[in-house]
């Protein structure tokens, strides 16, 4: 599978992504970790801004898709795997892996390397590495 480079995009999300973290930071003082924010909205000893302002930075991104539909005329490309068993055993190893690790991709691999923290920087190299393996083996191994 060939992917399209898009270095302005890639750049321009990037930098909303950084500007979003920030502002998150500076209003609330909390770090833009996904898992922790999903986990907040469903958590019972969440206080009720605390819980509003997760909805709203979550629901941001499940809208990021149809606004780009909106503004661009079409839906944003993406490829995932036509294997139900594949994606389940995909997501409970993220889900086990956010866990495990205190925290996602998105809060130690944005936020935490931002701050300097020790913990995040590893935890950042530890994902890629893993990526970089997974796709290895699954491309070139396994040939999927």
């Amino acid at each position: 599978m060939e992917t399209e480079f898009t270095p302005w995009l890639s750049l321009g999300g990037g930098m909303l992504i950084g500007a979003s973290a920030v502002l998150l930071m500076a209003t609330n003082g909390r770090i833009a970790g996904i898992s922790g924010l999903t986990s907040s909205i469903f958590a019972r000893s969440t206080k009720g801004e605390a819980r509003g302002v997760s909805a709203l930075f979550v629901l941001g991104l499940l809208l990021a898709a149809p606004i780009w539909m909106i503004v661009s005329g079409d839906w944003p490309q993406q490829w995932v795997p036509s294997s139900p068993l594949l994606m389940a055993i995909a997501g409970l190893l993220v889900g086990f892996g956010a866990t495990y690790g205190n925290g996602c991709t998105s809060g130690h691999g944005v936020c935490g390397i931002s701050r300097g923290s020790a913990r995040s920087i590893l935890a950042t190299i530890t994902f890629m590495a893993t990526a970089f393996l997974t796709v290895l083996v699954a491309r070139h191994i396994i040939g999927a």
